[in-house]
Order: C-alpha cells, then structure tokens, then sequence
C-alpha cells in the first residue's frame, strides 16, 4: 500500500512511520511535515508543506490509506485558537483532501473522552473532529481514542508527572480507563488495523487499542 501520514515528527507519527518502512505491506510513505528532521529512507518521501495552504499540495495527497498523527498543547500553541488550528483545521482539511483524491481509508488519532458536546475544550475539539471526519464518507475510518501517551525521552514535565500519578493509581485499582499508554503499541495497533481492517467505521477505546 501507499500511505500518506501528517504528524510524522510526533513521538506517536515518528513510532509509526519507523514501523511502516520496516513493514512490507506499505511499499511506499508519504510525509507532509513544516521542517525536515533529515531523515531518509528509500520507501519514504517527505514533502515541505504549509497546512495554511493545502491547495498547493494537494495534488500530493493521493495513496490507499491517510494516518493522521498531527497534535499540538495548549501550552504549545500558546491559545484555544491556534490548537484549534492545529488539531481540528488543519487535520480535517487533510482529510477532506484525502477524501476527494479517492484515498479509501483513514485513520485518525483522537483521545479518550472525544465527545462535541463535551465541557471541556481539549475534548470538544476531539470529538467534533471526529464527527465531522465520519461525516465525509471514507470506505473504512478508524478512530482510535488513547488516555494520555507515554512518549520516550519526553520533556514535558507536566505530561510526565501526570503519567506517574495515573501509573501508580492503576496499580490502586483507580482510573484504569486512563491507562497510560507507550506510543510504540498505539503507534503499532495503528499500522496492523489500517492494512486489514474491514470497510466501516471503527472506533477503539483504550482497552481494545492494548488487545492485539
């Protein structure tokens, strides 16, 4: 399969993009990225994109399955407004853009608690991408919903700390439904639904993304 990813620089898109060149079901990459880390490998192809400006590259987007990885903090971002831009605009406009060049299947990364009419920004912003992701009608959508990412050698301090408390919790028996999760399984559980998955929409919870 060819396969187009966004978000490949992310701790959960590099795991993935690691493990799509070393599987021989994906004979071709596609990464859309704002700044070349230099990487190179001979299934992959990186393309210097502005995702303001998609209509300039949208004739690149063009493959059997799209896996969107992009995300961003609100720390980060510096504002609602431009994590808005960054995990809803720029992520549905490269769905649309799939959907139109006749890419068949998608896979999106969301989080556990995704829901539109949430109180909560981080998760209202989660679940209408998702709603307006299953609205464009690919032959196979897969939406998985992981609690917080165990990222290797991350330096978000708060991230790691909130790791550590949910990790000593579960092992009180609290809140397993936010189980930390290392993004090498997510990362992986990602590449095995996209190539046999059946048509449809599928959506996998935290504990169906641990199930092999």
């Amino acid at each position: 399969m060819k396969a187009l990813i966004i978000g490949a620089t992310g701790a959960t898109g590099k795991d993935l993009l690691l493990q799509l060149l070393e599987d021989d079901a994906y004979r071709e990459i596609h990464s859309f990225v704002r700044k070349d880390n230099g990487f190179r490998h001979p299934k992959l192809r990186t393309h210097l994109v502005d995702f303001d400006r998609i209509e300039q590259w949208a004739e690149l987007v063009c493959g059997e399955v799209a896996f969107c990885c992009l995300g961003t903090t609100l720390a980060v971002a510096g504002s609602k407004e431009a994590q808005w831009r960054v995990d809803y605009d720029y992520q549905y406009a490269f769905a649309q853009q799939c959907y139109k060049n006749g890419v068949g299947r998608f896979v999106l990364v969301s989080a556990a608690g995704a829901k539109a009419e949430s109180k909560l920004f981080y998760n209202r912003m989660k679940g209408a991408l998702e709603e307006a992701v299953k609205g464009l009608g690919f032959e196979c959508l897969l939406i998985f919903q992981p609690s917080i990412l165990i990222r290797p050698k991350s330096n978000r301090g708060g991230e790691n700390i909130t790791v550590k408390v949910i990790s000593f919790l579960n092992k009180l028996g609290i809140l397993r439904r936010y189980k930390p999760m290392p993004t090498a399984i997510l990362a992986e559980r990602m590449r095995k639904e996209a190539a046999t998955a059946p048509n449809g929409i599928h959506t996998f919870t935290l504990d169906e993304i641990f199930l092999k």
